[in-house]
């Protein structure tokens, strides 16, 4: 391992073992959940990006809850499929730290603009406030009797 690879923050990437049955990347556990509490309406084929049996799911009550149950039996049995067709048998929840620090590194560099956007305002503002502060002084300065007065420009 070269000393850049003992650095690198990128996981690395495994490649695929012909002895180890290919698995859904979805998180048995989220969809053994989401039957628990909706699958009813078919929030777990939702989360296995089955939409057209979960909206099945939806106009039928669970399948008249035997389709319920019948998906709660297969998902706590790790036998429940993907749209892939490949089994949901993972409890863990795949992290994507790439995606997260992309988000992240965008959201710093949208407040770092809204930071330096603020500046310039407040700038502006300030510079505005000053001079407001000197037209009144000028108008007061001209109101006051027995001061000296600004001449008048000609030309009017």
């Amino acid at each position: 391992m070269t000393l850049r690879d003992a650095y690198n923050d990128e996981p690395e990437a495994r490649e695929p073992n012909p002895d180890e049955p290919e698995v859904s990347r979805r998180s048995r556990g989220v969809a053994l959940g989401l039957c628990i509490c909706g699958g009813l309406f078919g929030l777990h084929r939702f989360y296995v990006e089955k939409p057209k049996t979960a909206i099945a799911m939806i106009c039928t009550g669970g399948g008249f809850l035997i389709w319920w149950l019948y998906d709660l039996v297969l998902i706590a049995a790790g036998e429940f499929r993907d749209s892939d067709e490949l089994p949901v048998r993972r409890w863990g929840v795949e992290e994507t730290p790439s995606l997260a620090r992309e988000i992240t590194g965008r959201a710093e560099q949208r407040v770092i603009a809204l930071e330096e956007q603020c500046d310039g305002l407040r700038q502006q503002f300030n510079e505005l406030a000053e001079r407001v502060d000197f037209a009144e002084r000028m108008l007061a300065q001209q109101r006051e009797p027995g001061r000296p007065q600004l001449p008048r420009p000609s030309g009017s």
